[in-house]
């Protein structure tokens, strides 16, 4: 009951008044004068559905980042709410930070919380054994993959560690889909649980390279309440692959894609790219250089929709 009461005392304070300065600079001052944490503005914004990173709440008031995606601003006029400020006085000062296009661009598309199209593509006729796969339930606070290329330049094994927040009752599983590269052969493919999760239902498609699994947490989880688990998918056949991408089914906070490379086989030309759908082209967006330990990485924020990946070259045909 503390922090219902709380709750409302934040209601019936006078609205702050904070029309100048920066957005952070008031932000940062809202907070302060209301007496939150950053967790307990996290845990306020998590019961109205909207999941954002303590990290990105940090940075957010000491001005290293502005919100720009259309999930930050819906999390800015909760805020506004929470915090017990008058309306539009934080989206105001963004608006006065951006450029009119880059901001009226972003607003048109605050109403979107849908992800990636599955319904033309062939995942759409395995999802159908799966009840409520367009809604998990969970919002994504943080998602890290781990993909080792062996020395016959394969994809052998994708290790996910996940945390999600349940946005209603009853939560107990997630999703997860997987394509393999050219001529793998599906039937040798294993999805395993390492860590607070086992493997559920497994549905393979017929013609095309996909396969879909479910996530057993074993526990149902409760609106607001955290979960981390962690999986590894193992593909010793297929092609030697030249990239490798994730698609943004629902919204996630934060999301690490990190590519190790066998040592023995080392690529060129190493880049990350972006399609704003399953069937567009990629985007070239930035060379990427690898590190000491053969390894390359890329790190997301607050992406809701489209696919992102790492590409490269492989030096010859011969993989000496």
């Amino acid at each position: 009951m503390t922090e219902l009461r709380n709750a409302q005392l934040y209601r019936e304070k006078t609205p702050l008044n904070l029309q100048a300065g920066s957005f952070d600079s008031a932000l940062r001052e809202a907070v302060r004068e209301r007496g939150l944490t950053l967790d307990r503005l996290r845990s306020h914004l998590a019961r109205r559905g909207i999941s954002v990173g303590l990290s990105s709440l940090s940075d957010w008031q000491h001005g290293r980042s502005r919100p720009g995606s259309p999930k930050s601003l819906q999390a800015v006029n909760a805020l506004e709410e929470i915090l017990g400020l008058h309306r539009n006085t934080l989206v105001g000062l963004l608006a006065k930070a951006q450029p009119p296009d880059t901001w009226n661009r972003a607003r048109s598309r605050s109403v979107v919380r849908r992800g990636l199209d599955e319904s033309k593509s062939p995942f759409a006729e395995l999802l159908e054994d799966f009840p409520h796969s367009d809604d998990s339930g969970l919002d994504i606070v943080t998602r890290h993959q781990i993909v080792c290329i062996d020395e016959d330049r394969r994809a052998s094994s994708i290790m996910t560690r996940s945390v999600v927040r349940a946005r209603k009752d009853g939560v107990d599983r997630q999703l997860v889909r997987f394509t393999g590269d050219p001529n793998c052969d599906l039937s040798q493919v294993r999805f395993s649980d390492m860590e607070n999760c086992r493997v559920g239902r497994v549905r393979i498609h017929p013609a095309e390279p996909m396969m879909v699994s479910e996530l057993l947490f074993d526990q149902a989880l409760s609106v607001g309440d955290t979960w981390v688990f962690q999986n590894r998918i193992n593909d010793p056949t297929g092609d030697p692959c030249d990239e490798f991408g994730h698609g943004f089914v629902h919204s996630e906070s934060q999301y690490v894609m990190e590519i190790r490379f066998d040592p023995r086989v080392l690529p060129v030309d190493v880049h990350a790219y972006t399609r704003p759908t399953l069937a567009a082209p990629r985007r070239r967006t930035g060379d990427l250089r690898l590190n000491r330990h053969n390894g390359v990485h890329l790190v997301a924020s607050d992406v809701c929709a489209g696919l992102i990946g790492i590409g490269w070259s492989w030096p010859d045909s011969s993989g000496s």
